[in-house]
């Protein structure tokens, strides 16, 4: 089970919980189709070649699971097996059949992989996010969903926020999931993408980038702001969030809106702030 993972696929799911005995039907590869849900997206050749030679010597050892759709059978479990035994060239695939709504084929195909740390950082980060999204839930919601903690959902969604060519390399390997946290803490965005090349070309490791990030931050310098006269009430308001939350506060009010800036140092720091504001 991969680290961090609370709960396995039968405690979540008990609709697929009696797959042993279930009945196992032959169904045409043809007529199967990869989930659409997939938060894989890549599938390593190697990978399927090995598992294709496993299934030529000793047959497809354990069924997929699937769901009758209008056009055949959807893979919800087994997507890595059923392309395995298609290059093999089996026509038929052990299957059983199961009558799962959208959301359930998601979160399914989801913890699969989670169980099998199949992911990648990003297409972790993907999925947690389409699932909130598609589902209309919160990262509190989606932790106890899937047995993972909030802070580490939120940790992993943070890495999106991220400029498209990093999220690519967070992606293929060349940077790590460690690397992605410690840039986001990088105060002037203008310099990770030199920050970046700079980790690629001289190959530095996260406690490297992390001090490096905390001299850039240091130096970054401070821009002097004519600061008018604060109205008392804010003033006021300031202090009060400040004792109660234990950080810097900020709250500016414009012409027509206003807003509150919270400071934080370090991902512990936000979600301390994080659990107070939702008391």
């Amino acid at each position: 089970m991969a680290k961090g993972l609370g709960k396995g696929i039968s405690a979540l799911f008990p609709e697929v919980e009696d797959t042993g005995k279930a009945s196992v039907q032959e169904i045409a590869i043809k007529e199967c189709r990869p989930n659409p849900y997939q938060p894989r997206k890549t599938f390593h050749a190697d990978a399927i070649e090995e598992l294709k030679e496993s299934i030529i010597q000793h047959g497809i050892l354990q069924p997929i699971i699937v769901r009758q759709s209008i056009k055949g059978f959807e893979i919800v479990v087994g997507e890595r097996r059923f392309r395995a035994a298609k290059e093999a060239g089996l026509k038929k695939v052990p299957a059983i059949v199961k009558e799962l709504t959208d959301e359930k084929m998601m979160e399914l195909a989801l913890l699969e992989n989670l169980q099998r740390e199949d992911l990648t950082p990003i297409e972790e980060a993907q999925a947690y996010s389409n699932l909130m999204n598609e589902l209309g839930i919160t990262q509190e919601d989606l932790s106890k969903r899937l047995g993972k903690s909030r802070s580490h959902i939120a940790n992993m969604v943070r890495l999106l926020s991220l400029p498209e060519n990093i999220v690519a390399y967070i992606n293929n390997g060349e940077l790590s999931m460690g690397h992605g946290r410690a840039l986001l803490g990088l105060k002037d965005k203008e310099r990770l993408i030199p920050l970046v090349n700079k980790i690629r070309s001289e190959k530095l490791n996260v406690r490297q980038v992390e001090r490096l990030i905390s001299t850039l931050n240091e130096k970054q310098p401070i821009k002097k702001k004519d600061n008018p006269k604060k109205d008392i009430f804010l003033a006021e308001r300031e202090s009060v969030l400040r004792d109660h939350l234990g950080t810097a506060v900020s709250i500016h009010r414009g012409k027509r809106k206003g807003k509150i800036e919270i400071e934080f140092y370090t991902d512990d720091d936000l979600e301390r702030i994080i659990e107070l504001l939702e008391k």
